[in-house]
């Protein structure tokens, strides 16, 4: 049931889903015909912000009949989704979505009974690769040891990235989770006062993740439900890369202080180093622009200071 099969003054929906668009005409059909079945009984709203999309993104999901267009101009993931949120009717979740993911059958009510457990306040879901294979989507706390990213050791003191294929089989508590496909209690999500929009895009579900445990609200990740996300969605260059790196310093700064985050911002420089001299082309003009804060994206409003506020 969508939200115009509902009759006016029946309470809020169960989940209003949230997606924004941005040259997304590739993905996004895949996505908004997997939801009916996604959804099953439940009853649900479709909103997708499209942040100026240049290629046919809105033509598309104009002459679609199963969700609500908001065009608007590219402020930023994060804000993209909290407008969604906005302009969608009242529901008791939400449900944070990128257009190149899919879902799978009954996903949305297995993440729920999920999500209504006390002291839940976001649960993702298995995640798999476009080929089938597991996306290790689970991850620890940004910490100084983990900077460097040393998934390959296997150790979680070094690696965010908990590639543990065991960790994938049971229900449990996380630090955060890849936002590709997130369900958040909107209770938890209006406490939060939404996403950061001060991020633009990266590291607004790991800053969200972290809020909601400060305030008493788990992060869950359930295999009960299940879903696969394409990636690289928003697309890739040395600009994304650079925002990735420069708000993970971002988000170390504002929860570590000042302090330990330039050992942080040290750290990030060195493994950016690293990875150009090991042949990661985009580490170049990031590394560039982590030493030179006028080389920086200007949207993301990080180009005054050596170390990004």
């Amino acid at each position: 049931m969508t939200a115009s099969d509902q009759a006016a003054g029946s309470g809020p929906l169960d989940v209003a889903a949230v997606v924004v668009t941005y040259n997304s005409s590739r993905h996004v059909t895949g996505l908004l015909d997997s939801l009916p079945d996604a959804f099953g009984d439940l009853s649900y709203s479709v909103v997708v912000v499209d942040n100026g999309s240049s290629d046919d993104t809105v033509e598309l999901l104009a002459r679609r009949t199963d969700c609500t267009v908001v065009p608007s101009t590219n402020d930023g993931y994060a804000a993209g989704i909290n407008r969604a949120v906005r302009e969608s009717p009242d529901a008791s979740a939400i449900l944070i979505l990128n257009p190149d993911a899919t879902l799978d059958p009954d996903s949305v009510p297995r993440m729920l009974e999920t999500l209504r457990r006390p002291g839940t306040g976001i649960v993702a879901p298995r995640v798999r690769e476009e080929d089938g294979r597991l996306s290790p989507t689970i991850r620890r706390g940004p910490t100084l040891a983990r900077v460097g990213g040393l998934s390959f050791t296997g150790l979680p003191v070094f690696a965010e990235r908990n590639e543990r294929a065991s960790e994938y089989e049971s229900e449990h508590e996380v630090d955060w989770a890849v936002g590709a496909i997130l369900l958040v209690d909107r209770e938890c999500f209006d406490a939060l006062d939404g996403l950061d929009e001060s991020f633009f895009l990266y590291s607004e579900e790991t800053d969200l993740s972290l809020r909601a445990k400060d305030a008493g609200w788990a992060t869950m990740y359930t295999p009960r439900a299940g879903g696969m996300h394409i990636g690289g969605g928003s697309g890739e260059s040395w600009a994304t890369h650079t925002m990735q790196m420069l708000n993970r310093v971002r988000l170390y700064r504002r929860r570590a202080g000042d302090g330990r985050a330039w050992l942080y911002f040290g750290m990030t420089v060195l493994v950016e180093l690293r990875r150009g001299l090991l042949g990661q082309r985009t580490s170049w003009p990031t590394l560039r622009a982590l030493l030179r804060p006028s080389l920086r994206p200007p949207q993301m409003g990080a180009n005054d200071t050596m170390l990004p506020r």
